[in-house]
């Protein structure tokens, strides 16, 4: 029976929201990361030392995306969305109260867990509530909510930075997490239909009443392990926090010695800590082993380390100066043969993480196109605050500001394509707004020394591109999830949002080689004796290539884009 559309807006309401707090995470770090590399004990001349806390988040979100979205096609969606809440409130919690920064970084990989696995799970919600001539307006507004968290985080972040110090961000995510998990788990008791519309799910446990009908000594099982968890965290949160009452004290403080220089996790509690948790794993092993044994665990771990050697291979260099990072040079090998083992199993694996036939025809066009829409993306994102910087202003919050009009319209132009993927179909859609994109950054390619100063038709590209660039998002999205099977629309959807981060991560890196190279074949042309102003002009020469390759990549997406269909396909379906 179809569910009554009420309950199940309200699910996708709760699901959008927990989406967006996890997009406005990925951006907020930038306005605190000087404040967080001092409470880790860094100075502001270490900034190289703190790229993990960046490169970290990245990594969590990115690399285990497949995995995820596998699980989502094995299990109920919505314990998807319980246990990625759950990872990125830990996440959070454990980011918050870090004072070193090994343990600040694995919160940050934690909540890129949690956070990343949000989005497919949410879209592939979509496509078992919806439809498929109707999901293209609740994508759009996920789509859309998505984007505007990523307006909102810095704002609300800079808000809380002036009242408070960087560690109340964090753990104003733990009280949303919690309220959020909350939502979900009273909004979905009443939005999912009865039987899940995959026939290879399994959902062990999805409410209360199916418990029931479990045999006695697995719930005996899961009930440990819950608590063996809840005691494990509350332990390593006591352990990170290490209260002065308890640490000063002569018999209560003995099991916050530390077993290794100045540590706090490797002290007593903390490994009764970790322990608790391992037990509570074993514990759970029997429920879940079954259903892990058949996401292909070797081959999530192969693209989990090409996925990651990839991120931290880019995201880790300075794109100012540098292409690939200072691990470069051995982590692109070791992603290179993990790659290629990764291709070899998955042709003779019975079972392969990504089932064979999942990504093929439209739904392969709409990776390529999601990773040129990453690639114009990180353009304007990257290079039109550094643009501001160098020709408006040196200080870097105003010049950031300047992004703002193109960040309110991506999550307009989301909702509106959403709204005209159902009407015209995904092509035409997507062709549009990307040539849009693509016309608008060509015109910001022309930018020079003074364009930011005429606010007006600034303003107007930027909110054009960024129309362009969210109209884009739903019907990408949408043409992916159609030619995917129910049983891989979650995997469907993750394979979506890899692409669009990789192309961002990997087209910041070869947009900013080619813009090197015209800033240095302008140094070398340069007359006489070179001043800084002729420096600054070969700056902005180099900004201006990057800007152009971005409109590259969004006019090939639109030409792409032609070919994922129309309205006649829209009817079809």
């Amino acid at each position: 029976m179809t569910p009554d559309p009420t309950p199940r807006r309200a699910l996708l309401t709760v699901a959008s929201v927990a989406v967006a707090l996890a997009a406005a995470d990925t951006y907020v770090v930038v306005l605190a990361l000087t404040d967080m590399m001092a409470g880790v004990g860094l100075g502001i001349e270490a900034l190289q030392e703190a790229t993990p806390i960046i490169s970290g988040f990245l990594l969590g979100y990115i690399a285990m995306l497949p995995l995820i979205g596998r699980l989502s096609d094995l299990l109920d969606r919505q314990r998807i969305l319980l246990a990625c809440l759950a990872i990125f409130v830990v996440g959070s919690a454990v980011t918050a109260l870090a004072v070193d920064l090994p343990v600040l970084v694995s919160g940050r990989v934690l909540q890129g867990i949690g956070g990343g696995g949000l989005v497919p799970a949410t879209l592939a919600l979509v496509a078992d509530l919806w439809p498929a001539d109707r999901r293209g307006t609740p994508l759009g507004v996920v789509g859309a909510v998505q984007e505007l968290g990523s307006v909102l985080g810095p704002l609300l972040g800079a808000a809380i930075l002036a009242w408070s110090g960087w560690r109340t961000i964090f753990w104003a995510n733990v009280v949303a997490g919690i309220l959020l998990y909350a939502a979900v788990l009273v909004s979905g008791r009443r939005s999912l239909p009865a039987t899940p519309p995959s026939s290879e799910r399994s959902v062990p446990e999805a409410s209360p009443s199916s418990e029931q009908s479990v045999p006695a000594a697995p719930r005996v099982a899961a009930l440990v392990s819950r608590v063996l968890a809840a005691l494990g965290l509350l332990l390593g949160g006591v352990a990170l926090a290490a209260p002065d009452r308890l640490v000063t004290d002569v018999t209560l403080g003995i099991p916050f010695i530390p077993l290794v220089e100045e540590s706090r996790v490797l002290t007593p509690i903390g490994v009764a800590a970790l322990s608790l948790l391992v037990f509570a794993a074993v514990a759970a092993a029997p429920r879940w082993w079954p259903v892990l044994r058949r996401v292909d665990l070797f081959g999530a771990l192969l693209v989990a380390i090409a996925l990651g050697a990839l991120v931290l291979t880019f995201s880790s260099a300075d794109p100012e100066r540098e292409i690939i990072g200072p691990l470069g040079v051995v982590l692109l090998p070791v992603g290179a043969i993990a790659l290629v083992v990764l291709v070899i199993w998955h042709r003779r694996a019975r079972n392969p993480l990504v089932p064979r036939g999942v990504v093929h025809g439209r739904g392969m066009r709409a990776q390529v196109v999601s990773f040129l829409v990453g690639a114009a993306l990180v353009a304007v994102v990257v290079d039109v605050p550094l643009l501001a910087r160098l020709t408006l202003t040196q200080d870097e919050t105003r010049a950031a500001l300047v992004l703002v009009r193109f960040l309110l319209a991506v999550p307009v132009g989301a909702l509106h394509g959403g709204l005209g993927t159902r009407r015209v179909g995904d092509g035409p859609v997507a062709a549009t707004g990307l040539a849009l994109a693509g016309v608008g950054m060509v015109a910001m390619s022309r930018w020079g020394m003074h364009s930011l100063d005429d606010i007006v038709p600034t303003t107007l590209v930027l909110v054009v591109v960024g129309l362009g660039i969210g109209l884009a998002i739903a019907p990408v999205n949408d043409a992916a999830l159609a030619d995917a099977a129910p049983s891989a629309h979650g995997l469907a959807s993750s394979l979506v949002v890899v692409a669009r981060m990789v192309g961002m991560v990997v087209g910041l890196a070869l947009l900013t080689s080619v813009g090197l190279n015209r800033y240095y074949e302008t140094v070398r042309h340069l007359p006489g004796p070179i001043d800084t102003d002729a420096l600054l002009g070969a700056a902005v020469v180099q900004v201006q290539t990057v800007l152009l390759g971005g409109a590259v990549a969004a006019l090939l997406g639109a030409a792409l884009s032609l070919t994922l269909g129309g309205k006649a396909r829209a009817r079809a379906r």
